[in-house]
Formats: structure tokens, sequence, C-alpha cells
């Protein structure tokens, strides 16, 4: 038996290998504009705040020198710097849950909504489209120790007026709050969309195998297929609650006796205020590796009980 070898000419072979590596980079080329942008706009700052938090430049210096470590040192003993870590850290665990699991439930009652659910979804979803330094003159004015319409509602329960924006052991508290009304209807929104996407199929087989409970169905079926939005939803409101500097520089400046000192808004203080340029750009880089461990723990500890 004789074997034919087809024989291939070169120019075909070159031609055959050009167009085979043209289609294995045509996504690294259509990607190439995204990427070059996310260089500009992003890892390009980073790189240049990492650079000036090795130095000791000031706001509107013609001269500075390169210090090292010596800001992240300095950063680490310095009492704000440590209490606005601590109240960050107060202010995200107190949003996060309540932000998340009030918008599950808002998101549930509305999936149950038959008439006006579109009407519910437009009122939930109004805070995250409002500003909310224009909003801040109205929580001002709801909060007021002596003529806000809450302290008004109080005494007429019986209870003493408190002071939400000026007493110390409560402004924190009250900032949270503000957060969690800030969030809900975000998390209510992707919630909602989560729910649109089971089949209605699962709940009828479930039902056919005895699971008549609300409770059951929601323990057994929503929760678990929820777990993809659930997750998403985690991280965004994580890294969106670290980020709080709205309403601390809106309605309490840090204050009283710096007791609503969060980190952005420590950044912004030495930056700006202060003129250290150096030291704010240290903070800064902690507050971005903050982010990244928290967000990265909760992909890689909560990701592997998501069933996709």
């Amino acid at each position: 038996m004789t074997t034919v070898v087809a024989h291939i000419p070169p120019r075909e072979t070159a031609v055959r290998q050009t167009v085979e590596f043209t289609e294995a980079n045509r996504g690294w080329v259509l990607a190439a504009p995204a990427v070059v942008c996310l260089a500009i706009l992003i890892f390009a700052p980073v790189l240049v705040v990492f650079g000036l938090s090795l130095t000791d430049y000031n706001l509107g210096a013609t001269e500075w020198r390169g210090v090292g470590l010596k800001n992240y040192a300095d950063l680490f003993q310095d009492p704000n710097v440590l209490a606005s870590f601590k109240h960050t850290a107060i202010y995200v665990a107190i949003v996060v849950p309540g932000s998340v699991g009030l918008g599950l439930l808002v998101a549930c009652l509305i999936q149950q909504r038959v008439h006006l659910r579109r009407a519910y979804e437009i009122i939930f979803f109004l805070p995250v489209t409002s500003t909310f330094v224009a909003m801040a003159l109205v929580w001002q004015f709801l909060l007021h120790g002596r003529i806000g319409p809450i302290n008004e509602w109080l005494v007429a329960i019986g209870l003493p007026r408190m002071d939400f924006l000026t007493d110390p052991s409560l402004a924190l508290i009250t900032l949270a709050g503000i957060g969690i009304w800030q969030l809900v209807g975000q998390t209510t929104i992707l919630f909602l969309s989560g729910l649109v996407s089971i089949p209605q199929d699962i709940y009828d087989a479930a039902a056919l195998d005895g699971m008549d409970s609300g409770w059951d169905r929601f323990i057994r079926v929503t929760f678990p297929l929820l777990a993809p939005t659930t997750l998403f939803v985690l991280v965004t409101t994580t890294i969106t609650a670290f980020q709080v500097f709205d309403s601390v520089a809106s309605l309490t400046r840090g204050g009283p006796g710096n007791a609503t000192r969060t980190i952005l808004y420590e950044i912004y203080l030495e930056a700006y205020r202060y003129s250290n340029t150096g030291f704010s750009a240290s903070l800064a880089m902690i507050f971005l590796l903050v982010i990244g461990v928290f967000s990265v723990v909760q992909l890689v500890v909560i990701d592997r009980r998501v069933h996709y």
C-alpha cells in the first residue's frame, strides 16, 4: 500500500499560520482600547499615588524628597488615623448587613405584589438617584435636636429628645442609619433582578414535594438560587460602605469630637486641609489595600458556597 502525503506549499502554510495568529489575537486587539483606558484612568493614578506616598510632598510645594516608608510608619502611630479605621469598621459592620438584609426583605415583599409593583420599585430606588448634598439639608432638619420632627415624635410617645448628629455616642450610628437608607434601594433592585431570574417551575416542583410554607420555600429554594446575586450585592455594598464620605462631610464634618472621622474623610483632611499630600497618599494606599483584601476574602470564602 502506498501512502500519499499531501504536500502543502510553503506560501500556503505561511498564510494559514498568519490567519491562525490573527484569529488568536483578535480578542486582544478588541480589548486593547479598554486596557489602555484602564491603564490611563486607574493603574497610572495608583502608581502616582504610591510614588507620592514615599515622599514628604506637601500640596503646592516646589521641592520635596523621598522618605521611604516613613509615612506608613507614622500612619499607624497617628491617633486620628487609628480612630478613622475604627469608625469606618463600625460603620461598615452596621451598614452592610442592614442594607443587604433590608434590601432582600423589601425585594421579596415587592416580588409578591401584583399591583403598584413598579411604583414601589421607583419609591425605594429614589434615594439612589437623589443628590445626597441636597438630601443632607432634609436630614439635618429631620434629626434636629429641638425642632426636628423625629424628636417631636419621640416626645409624643414619652421618650426624651436625642441629639442625633451632635452626641458623640449617637452620631456614627445615625450616619450608619442614613447609609442604610442610601443603599437599600440599590440592593432591593439587584435582589429583584435575581428573583425574576428564578424559574416558576422550581417553586411548582417544591409545592408538589409538600413545601407549602413560605419560609421553607425561601430557605430551600429562593435564597440558595439567589446566592450569585447575594455575593455580588455583598461585595459592592461593602466597597460602597467603606467609601463613606458625603454624609460625613455634609452632616458632621468628622465631629462631634472626631467621633465620625472615617478613612476617606481623614484622607481629605490630610490632603486638602493640612496639605500633607505624601502622608494622605500613604493612607490612600492602605485604604485601597483594605478594600481589596475584604473583597478578595468575600469572593474566596463565599464563592465556595455559591451554586451557579
